[in-house]
């Protein structure tokens, strides 16, 4: 079945969302100088905290984020502004306490905004139950779009799923016997190492933000909301394509979707 013009429409607006998302150059609106300056600030051994927040902040949401989702509102909008408000309200931690904080906000803030994106996946359809659409929640963390900042994520959105597909088909085939409670695994431990990789370029560009010492606790909430809507903008493009690739064949979405 050849996708209809409304389809069409909702292709065209995920392709926007993933493939324009902007948000070093929104978070330096609002610190009001080009982030750069934001990575001048961060101490010497910036990068090695954030990779080890990263990662620690992803183990530590999964457990918690999906499973209270409420099945009952399957098809209804997603709740977007509360995640909105409550990454807020953590940020304003961050934005207080600079780096040292990352530590201890980070982790609150992803398990928020993966509950967000499994709102979100459960609104376009997705059935949270199974595996595979957790996996997709976790990999949209993923999909941080056209970066300046590493080459490995200067990478079209079809590109980014291709490069993470191994491992996220390795992964569901784990999950669906053992779950993520056992997280030491090969195969989850090669997942998470992947979204991690490409989720701390995101978090280094909000860890240089909140590193300018004029930000404070409301321009860390600020960017903390910068943040969350960045992955929501992701999370919405993801799984508007994969509502589209179940209705109609992935091959002829993708044709369509390159074709826009």
């Amino acid at each position: 079945m050849t996708l209809s013009s409304s389809d069409i429409d909702d292709l065209n607006a995920a392709r926007r969302l993933l493939e324009h998302p902007g948000l070093a150059v929104k978070i330096s609106h609002v610190v009001g100088s080009p982030i750069e300056k934001g990575f001048d600030m961060l101490p010497r051994n910036w990068s090695q905290v954030v990779n080890d927040a990263t990662r620690k902040s992803i183990e530590a949401a999964i457990t918690v984020a999906m499973w209270t989702m409420d099945r009952s509102r399957q098809g209804l909008p997603p709740s977007n502004w509360w995640h909105k408000l409550a990454a807020g309200t953590t940020g304003a931690v961050g934005g207080a306490f600079g780096l040292p904080a990352l530590a201890v906000e980070l982790p609150v803030s992803t398990a928020i905004m993966l509950r967000s994106i499994a709102d979100i996946a459960r609104s376009q359809g997705e059935n949270l139950e199974t595996p595979g659409a957790k996996l997709q929640c976790i990999q949209v963390l993923a999909l941080g779009g056209p970066s300046t900042s590493d080459d490995a994520a200067n990478t079209a959105y079809f590109a980014a799923r291709a490069a993470m597909a191994k491992s996220v088909s390795e992964a569901a085939a784990h999950l669906a016997k053992k779950g993520f409670l056992d997280q030491g695994a090969p195969a989850i431990v090669r997942f998470l190492s992947q979204i991690a990789s490409r989720f701390s370029i995101t978090v280094s560009q909000k860890a240089a933000a909140q590193a300018v010492p004029v930000v404070g606790a409301f321009g860390g909430a600020l960017i903390n909301t910068l943040f969350i809507d960045h992955f929501q903008d992701m999370a919405k493009g993801h799984f508007i394509v994969r509502r589209l690739e179940r209705l109609h064949s992935p091959e002829d979405v993708r044709r369509q979707y390159e074709k826009l």
